[in-house]
């Protein structure tokens, strides 16, 4: 007999609901700037540029600037961050491989 056996663990912490600050759909994203960040992984450059590339197709008003912090196995520093934070208002880092 075959015993199937469900992956998914237990969640144990609750979710947390927020509020977005910012809708980049809203007038085709007019007036956001989005930071792509690349994570450091192989290909993560090429993926996140993809990425802000469909969300120029998608969104033609909205502004995005890339960011690559060439290691994934650490964070982002203090200056990069200090780069995105005053020039942008939402960000998408890349994460895995």
């Amino acid at each position: 007999m075959i015993k199937f056996v469900d992956p998914r663990g237990v969640v144990a912490t609750p979710e947390q609901s927020y509020e977005l600050s910012r809708d980049v759909r809203l007038n085709e994203g007019e007036g956001i700037t989005v930071a792509l960040l690349a994570n450091g992984f192989p290909d993560s450059e090429l993926f996140t540029k993809k990425v802000g590339l469909a969300l120029e197709k998608r969104l033609p008003k909205v502004k995005t600037l890339f960011w690559n912090k060439h290691n994934a196995g650490v964070a982002a520093n203090d200056e990069m961050l200090d780069e995105i934070f005053p020039a942008c208002d939402v960000a998408v880092a890349a994460y895995g491989h």
